[in-house]
């Protein structure tokens, strides 16, 4: 009986710990400055949110490079990549991978748009995007649309990949028109 409860405790204590690590940061809420980044992409280049200004920019999170949701979502951007062109956006993938997997995974599927590595996670938890298990951490499958201003214009939660780019492409030209 003994042995149970002190399973049973540190069950909950675990239970406990796992739920506080989800826990939601601050929510960016439409209409709010988008936060700064200084991110590396793919070939080593930097992006801050400032080379976007006068212009909009889908910026989507995601868990990491060449798993099968997160291949189709680029690969859905990828092929999309005329209709955000002619919309005036520019797109960014973020993950917390490093360049070389970045690169790597751009090569494989011809990702005509930059990969952005944040390995300490510092960009995805200032845009509420970062799962942080202690031992692991992932971005979120989140979007958000920033508009030439730099103000969050859209933030997508919800995301399916097989989707997603299309929505994205819907919800942009509606905020341009």
């Amino acid at each position: 009986m003994k042995v149970l409860l002190g399973g049973a405790a540190v069950l909950l204590i675990l239970a406990s710990a796992m739920l506080w690590m989800l826990r939601p940061g601050t929510r960016l809420v439409e209409g709010s400055l988008a936060p700064d980044f200084v991110l590396h992409d793919q070939a080593g280049q930097t992006h801050r949110l400032a080379d976007y200004a006068g212009r909009w920019l889908v910026l989507y999170f995601y868990p990491r490079d060449d798993t099968p949701l997160c291949t189709q979502e680029a690969c859905r951007f990828r092929d999309d990549i005329g209709i955000y062109g002619d919309l005036g956006a520019a797109i960014l993938g973020v993950s917390v991978d490093d360049r070389a997997s970045h690169a790597a995974f751009a090569s494989k599927h011809r990702l005509p748009f930059s990969l952005l590595a944040d390995p300490d996670g510092r960009t995805a938890a200032a845009y509420d995007s970062l799962l942080n298990l202690g031992v692991a951490r992932f971005a979120r499958r989140h979007t958000f649309i920033i508009d030439p201003e730099g103000r969050i214009a859209a933030r997508f939660d919800r995301v399916d990949p097989a989707t997603h780019a299309t929505e994205v492409a819907t919800r942009l030209r509606a905020l341009r028109s």
